[in-house]
């Protein structure tokens, strides 16, 4: 499990180009939606400044747990995850000259990140046009709820009310039941992970001719797009879905199994005749699996809960780690249904380095995740941990801006800089 400290240059990547090297960005976003799209950036070496204020945190910062276990908006465990590898600058902007000091800091980003309400920045004179007239080559994207336009464009939701409207909610849960909906506000990485993509598009194009552009994502839309085949289904059959549990309309069986232990699972999935016939060796060959009613992929969905119940027999005597290897051994995709501990546990995660320790102010050996790709060239790093409120104010109004000490101060005083 490699450990970090801080590097004292951006962009630095144990003597290697990163990615985005030389790119900087403006990250309005607050919560999780818009500090993940700054976070992915930054992670890929983009020096992303993160723009808060004492009179408005970034709330995500008062979120449980906590290192310690008291409320600490610098110690908040879930900031720090998505705030990894930013600078923090602490700009009050309902007052004209911290919207002043954005705009001259807008002449050195090349991307703004923003997931306010489509009233936000207008009202403060921070939106597209504005920035544009002093960057003329900037990108902005705009991670609102249902986008710019439209009869829902001021809409309020958080990230599970989203879920809801796209429709992703209207499939969680069992069959016969009712909804469950999906506890995790899904929608937030999603379009943030989209938002991502159209940032990289926008570089592409404005490297090729030099042009900026403004991208305006909708969370809706964006969560929307990952239940193509729902949509289709509905569209060219007219048949609505509704919960299916761990079902699949291909596949049986299918889902998570008990097994030995408290609170112990294993997940099968069982997709071809030959997989099916890898499992029933794995099982010892018993006489059921020869049933007729078993002897098709249509007969074993139809035969769904009969076969779980018979495979959970088997399942039940045996730890999920037994289980996965047995039948990962003949061939059949399975594997142990892991908790957090697990997870961090399991060599593979640290072979590959899928967690990272820093050392935070608030707490040492502090664990994150890693980066998810392993690019063989320009590869990104956590160089960073995530920035104390207002830690890097000195650096941006000093170094970027060139403002004496004494300019600053000033400002902290009317607090401005605050």
């Amino acid at each position: 499990m490699p450990e970090i400290g801080l590097d004292k240059g951006e962009g630095a990547s144990g003597g290697r180009w990163m990615p985005l090297q030389g790119i900087r960005i403006l990250d309005f976003g607050w919560v999780w939606a818009g500090p993940v799209v700054g976070q992915i950036l930054g992670d890929m070496g983009g020096e992303v400044i993160k723009v808060e204020s004492r009179r408005r945190l970034d709330f995500v910062r008062l979120f449980p747990p906590f290192a310690g276990g008291k409320p600490d908006p610098d110690g908040g465990l879930f900031f720090h995850s998505l705030n990894r590898n930013k600078l923090s600058l602490t700009l009050d902007l309902t007052q004209a000259k911290a919207v002043e000091l954005l705009k001259r800091l807008v002449k050195l980003c090349d991307v703004v990140v923003e997931n306010f309400s489509p009233k936000a920045l207008p009202k403060l004179g921070l939106d597209y046009p504005a920035l544009r007239e002093v960057k003329p080559d900037l990108i902005m994207v705009s991670l609102s709820a249902a986008g710019q336009t439209g009869p829902w464009r001021d809409v309020l939701t958080y990230g599970p009310s989203l879920g809801a409207l796209a429709g992703l909610d209207s499939l969680i849960g069992y069959p016969g039941e009712r909804v469950l909906g999906w506890p995790m506000a899904y929608t937030d990485p999603a379009s943030g992970l989209l938002a991502v993509f159209g940032i990289m598009a926008a570089l592409l194009h404005r490297k090729r001719t030099g042009q900026g552009q403004y991208i305006d994502l909708a969370q809706w839309e964006a969560t929307t797009a990952l239940l193509p085949e729902f949509i289709m289904d509905f569209t060219m059959n007219g048949r609505i879905a509704g919960p299916q549990g761990n079902r699949h309309r291909r596949m049986a069986p299918h889902g998570c199994f008990r097994c030995r232990g408290e609170d112990a699972w294993v997940s099968i999935a069982v997709e071809s005749e030959e997989e099916w016939r890898n499992l029933a060796r794995a099982l010892g060959n018993p006489d059921w699996c020869r049933e007729h009613r078993f002897s098709s992929p249509e007969g074993r969905r139809e035969a769904e809960e009969e076969l779980r119940r018979r495979i959970e027999e088997w399942t039940s005597q045996r730890t999920p780690q037994e289980v996965m290897e047995l039948l990962q051994a003949y061939g059949v995709p399975a594997f142990a249904s892991y908790g957090i501990g697990d997870l961090l546990s399991d060599s593979h995660f640290e072979e590959r380095g899928a967690k990272v320790v820093v050392d935070h102010p608030h707490m040492k050996g502090e664990v994150l995740y890693g980066l998810p790709w392993k690019f063989s060239r320009t590869p990104g790093r956590i160089r960073r941990r995530a920035p104390l409120l207002g830690e890097h104010n000195r650096y941006v109004l000093c170094e970027l801006l060139g403002m004496s000490e004494e300019e600053v101060r000033s400002l902290e005083a009317e607090k401005v800089v605050y």
